[in-house]
């Protein structure tokens, strides 16, 4: 395959690993993740009761003269971490006032108070943050040793450090700038249709399967809720069923990550134009029967990694209309099937006689739309409204 290197960009870049602290650090990285979801909590209850107003800056104005008229520990935990905090609250409060001026539907998402029932939370850290092949060192927590050697970029600029808690284990994940070489690779066009029995159907006759990350799960995640609900509330026992749930969330979440990303980069570093449709996922969760398999897909996800990795390897996401008939169309002669409903696996076309699989047939339509830019499909109609 030709491809040269034609110029570079800037980007940032987020890369996570897991940490490996002793017990002193684990007992710091508590401390500073519960000063965080301590200043949120403050922020939003003095919110709440009309004392200060949403503001990030005002805010932290207040919690500097607070803090040391009415607790004693905020010493022995880095600034930054509450300080993030009330920056997180702002932006929460900013995302909400912005949905009701746009007057979306459903929740506007309001700023909820923070529990350590959820796990520990995440705390941010800025300042001089240093990597090396085997240890991280962050502002007042000094030198954590890695689990995994040699991922993080040793040389890169690091803007911050976002530390979490999940499952028992902590994760860093640091934000640096770096340099890439934009690729000017052939022409490579392909039509990516996405769907349950399988995850992903390209034009091209590539197919990728679904892991069904929470479907082949659900079985112990059901054991394991249902032992967590029998132990008494307050006891180590039901701590250790908690411990054993939110590990078993993670493993789903992980294989599902996995997969997405394995099939996104594989795209993007591939292909010179990726065509996908608009799919309205809010609209396909109302279907009861079909709502958890969707769900366990990443629908999303999908297309958001999609995005990102485009810009990054030089390959162009074409965004299809959701009213685009891609399942509903020959992908031979343009025929369209109104009747065509979603147990038909097979697409017949009465027209020309073409018996092709469905998914196929709408990346091969996906792929086609790609010709045109503008509302007519590729067969020179305009769009039907069907799908």
């Amino acid at each position: 395959m030709y491809e040269r290197i034609i110029s570079q960009m800037l980007i940032t870049k987020g890369y996570k690993t897991e940490l490996k602290p002793n017990g002193k650090q684990r007992t710091c990285l508590s401390q500073h993740a519960g000063a965080a979801r301590f200043a949120y909590n403050w922020a939003l209850d003095r919110i709440q009761k009309g004392i200060s107003k949403p503001n990030g800056i005002q805010l932290h104005k207040e919690w500097n003269v607070w803090k040391k008229e009415n607790i004693i520990w905020w010493k022995e935990v880095s600034k930054c971490s509450p300080q993030e905090a009330l920056r997180n609250l702002d932006t929460a409060f900013n995302n909400f006032f912005r949905k009701c001026k746009q007057k979306v539907k459903g929740k506007k998402g309001f700023p909820k108070f923070k529990s350590k029932k959820n796990g520990l939370g995440s705390f941010k850290l800025t300042g001089t943050i240093k990597v090396s092949n085997t240890h991280i060192q962050l502002p007042r927590l000094g030198k954590i040793k890695l689990k995994e050697f040699g991922y993080l970029p040793v040389n890169a600029k690091i803007l911050s450090a976002n530390v979490s808690e999940r499952a028992g284990k902590w994760f860093v994940s640091i934000q640096v700038e770096e340099e890439i070489n934009k690729i000017q690779k052939p022409e490579a066009i392909v039509g990516v249709d996405l769907g349950i029995k399988t995850l992903a159907v390209c034009s091209d006759g590539t197919t990728f399967d679904n892991p069904n990350a929470l479907k082949s799960n659900l079985d112990r995640l059901k054991r394991r809720s249902k032992q967590l609900s029998k132990k008494q509330k307050g006891s180590k026992n039901r701590k250790k069923a908690a411990k054993k749930l939110a590990k078993l969330h993670y493993r789903i979440a992980n294989i599902r990550k996995d997969s997405l990303h394995k099939i996104t980069s594989y795209l993007t570093k591939t292909k010179s134009k990726v065509a996908i449709e608009d799919l309205n996922v809010s609209g396909m969760l109302k279907n009861r029967k079909l709502s958890r398999s969707i769900q366990d897909i990443g629908l999303f996800e999908f297309r958001r990694q999609l995005e990102y990795k485009g810009k990054w390897y030089g390959c162009e996401i074409i965004i299809a209309d959701r009213f685009f008939p891609s399942s509903k169309s020959c992908s031979n002669c343009g025929w369209i099937k109104r009747d065509l409903n979603l147990k038909d696996r097979v697409f017949e076309c009465d027209s020309c006689g073409l018996e092709i699989d469905r998914d196929l047939n709408a990346s091969y339509n996906l792929e086609s739309y790609t010709v045109s830019s503008t509302g007519i499909n590729a067969y020179g109609e305009v769009s039907s409204g069907l799908k």
